[in-house]
């Protein structure tokens, strides 16, 4: 841990890298290093992060993501980072043989947008662009709106402690996000955040809305923000963000961040409305797993 610890000080002292913590001992078989003179000089790890649950379109697809780093004068060494990205592949198959057959499987990667020779690293071995994404900040002393709620809808904390509710919550979330659901590990895994907490709209016992919300290090962490179609438009992602905001705020924290598409300019809109800005750009890419 001592020399992860001098790897991860070196590598983010570059602004805005993008670096996976190891997590628990469960997860550091999916953790490879590489050591030089004594000094660890580059790690990788993989994980699983979408699952797509049964019952979609066939040409859907489980992703799993890699992050590669090595230290800056060694982040073009492009026959170091290969002899890493071996190993990182070769246990994306193994996981992928974990995950229902029915549909396909890409590995990802997600870089911020000026790590320009990890994103081309990948590039060469044939990923193409997924997708991009801003990183979004809003500074939580600033004033916080207060908003009504229309007559009939019912907002609550829901912690989701029994698997039948959160099956239920997943299964509106797939109904979201077909193409990225969020699937039950990655839940279980925002779950483990401090302050963990999930917020929602209901009508009666019908789920019209959400959003996850918990503690990252210094900041509050926005996720998973919906509004299932018939009921969009009508104020609720904005009661939710508002009512997340004086959360985290009643937690002491300072900022809180959230990830938006940077294709979806209504969800910027709603963002920037309650306070919002963007930060910075993380840019993904995608190769299929066979």
């Amino acid at each position: 841990m001592p020399l992860l610890g001098v790897l991860h000080q070196t590598v983010t002292a570059k602004e805005n890298t993008i670096f996976w913590w190891v997590g628990d001992e469960d997860n550091w078989g999916n953790v490879y290093c590489a050591f030089e003179n004594g000094k660890m000089i580059a790690k990788g790890q993989v994980s699983i992060i979408n699952v797509v649950p049964s019952g979609l379109l066939k040409e859907n697809n489980h992703s799993i993501y890699v992050n590669l780093k090595a230290i800056p004068e060694r982040e073009s060494d492009i026959d170091l980072l290969d002899k890493v990205y071996q190993y990182l592949y070769l246990r994306a198959i193994e996981l992928k043989e974990t995950l229902p057959k029915e549909y396909g499987t890409i590995l990802c990667v997600g870089n911020d947008s000026t790590e320009t020779a990890n994103n081309e690293f990948f590039i060469q071995k044939g990923y193409h662009h997924l997708d991009s994404l801003f990183s979004m900040n809003r500074d939580l002393n600033e004033p916080i709106s207060e908003l009504k709620l229309r007559e009939g809808f019912q907002y609550s904390y829901w912690k989701m402690e029994t698997s039948p509710e959160e099956r239920d919550y997943l299964d509106i979330e797939a109904e979201i996000w077909p193409d990225t659901p969020l699937g039950l590990n990655r839940l279980s895994e925002y779950k483990k955040h401090l302050l963990w907490t999930s917020m929602v709209i209901r009508q009666a016992d019908t789920l019209l809305g959400g959003l996850m919300a918990w503690q990252e290090e210094d900041h509050g962490v926005i996720e998973d923000v919906f509004v299932r179609e018939p009921w969009r438009k009508l104020g609720i992602a904005k009661y939710l963000l508002t009512e997340a905001l004086r959360y985290l705020k009643s937690n002491q924290l300072q900022y809180a961040n959230l990830m938006v598409l940077t294709t979806n300019k209504s969800a910027l809109s709603l963002y920037e409305s309650v306070g919002f800005y963007t930060d910075k750009e993380e840019i993904r890419y995608f190769t299929k797993l066979n």
